[in-house]
């Protein structure tokens, strides 16, 4: 009898708990390899408050992400770059509609190895780097010898965006040598005292054999660099547009987002979460 009481007792107390308390929350993010780290870091900081919620997060692009977001196989596509009309469509095809978050903001900066002698650049030179058009660093005032142009892979949000608003929707030269992330572009130039290449200013950062080139948008305007002389990112050139290849970083949902995945993604804009951009050096949102 007694022990038929407490199995009565155990059986209500199960029945008036939260089915929460026993359903794990998972979140996947995956998308944009700008974006990676500080999605782990943002992960980690959560899940450190929120022990209940386990966070997944993985790169591969921002093309990759938004692709995973229409195959209903990620909760959230983090991008580098603004969601394409026709892939809204394929969304809306499949029976969801995408939510645009900006989480945060980047400076797509433009690095040389540190003994090339030029300091700035203006955004028709970059672009004519870029396209083949100067092939020479004489060309544009540096030593004589072959320029080798580093970019990203075609399903790279900061290849579409670098392509969209420094090579006005043209094509990128056909030596342009391709590299599976930011981190391998930076490792690339390091080593090539001939090399080019761009990313978020982030990945740039500390690094001894890198210069972070000045950006002027025309041949009459004052040269920007995404950082200031203390080595920080310059927020204010990046919120005013004085540095003119700033940009956006993006969190996509397939519906308004609601629940556990809504509470993160407000955390994320808090205070405390913009708190983390700062820290992996990133821009936040004004």
């Amino acid at each position: 009898m007694k022990i038929k009481k407490m199995i009565l007792g155990l059986a209500a107390t199960i029945l008036t708990l939260s089915p929460s308390a026993f359903a794990a929350k998972n979140i996947t993010v995956k998308g944009s390899d700008t974006i990676v780290i500080l999605g782990q870091r943002w992960a980690e900081r959560y899940m450190q408050s929120n022990p209940e919620v386990t966070i997944q997060v993985t790169g591969g692009g921002s093309g990759t992400g938004i692709a995973a977001l229409i195959n209903g196989t990620t909760d959230i596509a983090n991008a580098s770059r603004p969601i394409k009309d026709k892939e809204i469509d394929k969304a809306k095809q499949a029976g969801y509609y995408p939510e645009e978050i900006k989480a945060a903001m980047d400076s797509l900066a433009v690095v040389v190895h540190k003994d090339n002698p030029l300091s700035e650049l203006s955004m028709k030179q970059i672009a004519g780097i870029y396209m083949g058009k100067i092939n020479d660093w004489s060309e544009i005032g540096g030593n004589p010898g072959p320029i080798l142009r580093y970019c990203r892979e075609s399903n790279s949000g900061t290849y579409v965006f670098f392509k969209e608003h420094v090579l006005n929707d043209a094509d990128y030269a056909a030596d342009c040598q391709t590299m599976p992330g930011t981190s391998a572009v930076a490792n690339a130039v390091s080593k090539d005292a001939a090399g080019i290449g761009y990313g978020g200013a982030a990945y740039f950062l500390n690094q001894p054999n890198l210069k972070i080139i000045s950006v002027k948008k025309d041949e009459s305007s004052e040269a920007f660099n995404p950082v200031k002389a203390d080595g920080t990112l310059d927020y204010e050139a990046a919120w005013t547009g004085r540095y003119p290849i700033a940009r956006y970083l993006y969190m996509y949902t397939s519906f308004k987002p609601t629940g556990e995945i809504k509470g993160y993604i407000d955390w994320i804009l808090s205070e405390e979460g913009q708190k983390v951009v700062e820290e992996v050096g990133y821009v936040p949102v004004k």
